[in-house]
């Protein structure tokens, strides 16, 4: 009899570890292949492929004024060249111009904040996990709403070891829930969040990457967006860089991120396009991020595509203006690589979404086609062109003045320049740094660094589309920081009536 009693326990230890195991496998295999195979058109997971409407009639038209005239083909593809150039340029202008504009918010009491969940994908990230935990610990959020997952490979042990080890040394200050995600599918930050969506319960979903520092305020200002809109399905954080004073590329990089989050976003914001969202800082409405099919687990720039996503199921994107500091890559490879999967990401992204461009013009109206060429499509194709173009530019201009006649080409890129570098120097304003008179005017250089980095990306979707470039973090000399009080440098927008809130997020 005693032995039977004894026995009884291990019979249960033994059918609750294999329960537990067949759970975890499940919520694996839903993390991975869930939205492909309830909704493959809006995943990367299957064969990409676009209309060929779409390329077929231009390439037709030009084929055929090749074969009549090859001057006049070139002159009519420089025209809309020109064009384009110009309308992106005067997309920048208007966005430099018009003062930042932000998601209205309605002050919550901490009683009446919602549940809160942050979930954070980590890999390979052993030697920042603590210093995440200490920033996520800092947050001004009521503990009793707040829980935070770190979604972590089964098969990464040092990580898993460092995140239990942060965990119980802040378990007074944060409640912290390390995740070991089983080896299911490919193996992506957003397979990772997938399956720490499905073990948590937050009505807001956060989330961050391993080197994030956010500010305080940031997750109470997201909850107030929402309670202000409640056709708000995500909120956007602005991005910077703790570490971009380092060197020339990482204030390079400031420079570009200060234009994208506090003038080109808030622009699409102000004229009601969806946002491509960024990699972190962004709180979802769980209810809206279930039913949008949640993260791409084959797309690896999962962001970007679930922004136009929850566009075509009805939902909202908004900002806030309490931002997050990233650590930003200091070398020339470790830069090349971050970018041409960001490219690649982008350009998978812009297929899935223009398998059915129709479907998405009847689901989200003209503003989302507008939204998706104009940033995935404009970024993909700019970065890949820009190298050829410049020596394009340069040839033409040269012949020209070789000829003795004024090189009219100098005028779109003049403006496109012009307005590129003008929204730079806005959006660093608005961040609140100074943005040297040198650095901007060593913008088209840096630009240069896309094409390899773009034509990379575009070769890795033949072969390996799926595979997760990752990002060394922990490798600057500089301290994570919150943006968490005015910068010292900051200066006053002078575009609008109203002063705009600054943050020390870039």
């Amino acid at each position: 009899m005693g032995q039977r009693s004894r026995r009884a326990p291990a019979q249960a230890q033994i059918i609750t570890g294999a329960f537990k195991a067949t759970r975890n496998h499940a919520h694996a295999y839903r993390a991975a292949y869930g939205l492909a195979d309830e909704a493959p058109q809006a995943s990367a997971a299957h064969p990409l492929s676009v209309p060929r409407s779409l390329w077929a009639g231009p390439a037709g038209f030009l084929a055929v004024l090749e074969t009549i005239s090859p001057g006049l083909a070139l002159a009519v593809m420089g025209a809309l060249a020109s064009l384009l150039f110009l309308g992106v340029a005067g997309l920048r202008f208007a966005a430099a111009v018009l003062p930042a504009y932000t998601s209205p918010r309605r002050t919550l009491f901490s009683h009446a904040l919602p549940s809160m969940t942050v979930i954070v994908a980590l890999h390979k990230e052993a030697s920042v996990v603590s210093g995440l935990v200490r920033q996520l610990a800092q947050m001004d959020y009521p503990r009793d709403r707040m829980d935070v997952a770190l979604a972590i490979e089964a098969d990464d042990w040092e990580t898993l070891r460092a995140a239990h080890a942060a965990a119980r040394a802040h378990a007074s200050r944060l409640p912290v829930r390390v995740m070991a995600v089983p080896p299911v599918g490919p193996r992506t930050k957003p397979k990772a969040l997938n399956f720490a969506l499905q073990r948590t319960t937050g009505a807001l979903v956060a989330v961050y990457d391993a080197e994030d520092a956010p500010a305080p305020q940031q997750l109470r200002a997201a909850a107030e967006a929402f309670a202000a809109d409640p056709a708000l399905g995500c909120v956007q954080a602005p991005l910077g860089w703790y570490n971009r004073s380092e060197n020339w590329l990482t204030r390079m990089f400031a420079l570009e991120y200060a234009a994208q989050f506090h003038v080109i976003l808030p622009l699409f914001l102000r004229m009601g396009w969806p946002l491509p969202l960024g990699g972190t800082s962004n709180v979802f409405l769980r209810d809206a991020l279930v039913a949008s099919g949640s993260w791409d687990s084959h797309n690896v720039t999962e962001d970007a595509d679930l922004g136009f996503r929850l566009a075509r199921h009805g939902w909202k994107t908004g900002m806030i203006d309490h931002g997050t500091l990233e650590e930003a890559p200091v070398t020339r490879r470790a830069w090349i690589a971050q970018r041409s999967r960001w490219l690649k990401g982008h350009a998978i992204s812009w297929c899935v979404q223009m398998r059915q461009p129709g479907g998405l013009t009847g689901e989200s109206g003209l503003r989302a086609m507008a939204s998706l060429q104009a940033s995935l499509g404009v970024n993909v194709l700019s970065a890949l062109i820009h190298g050829p173009a410049a020596l394009f530019v340069i040839w033409m201009i040269a012949g020209s003045l070789a000829a003795g006649q004024l090189p009219w080409i100098i005028l779109p890129v003049a403006a496109g320049y012009g307005a590129a570098i003008f929204a730079a120097a806005r959006g660093a304003r608005r961040a609140g740094f100074r943005a040297g008179a040198r650095d901007l005017a060593a913008l088209p250089l840096y630009w240069l660094l896309q094409t390899p980095a773009a034509i990379r990306g575009l070769r890795e979707i033949a072969s390996q589309p799926y595979v997760w470039t990752k990002t060394e973090h922990g490798v600057t000399a500089q301290h994570r920081m919150a943006p968490d009080e005015p910068h010292p440098h900051a200066h006053p927008d002078d575009c609008g009536t109203f002063p705009v809130r600054l943050q020390r997020v870039a």
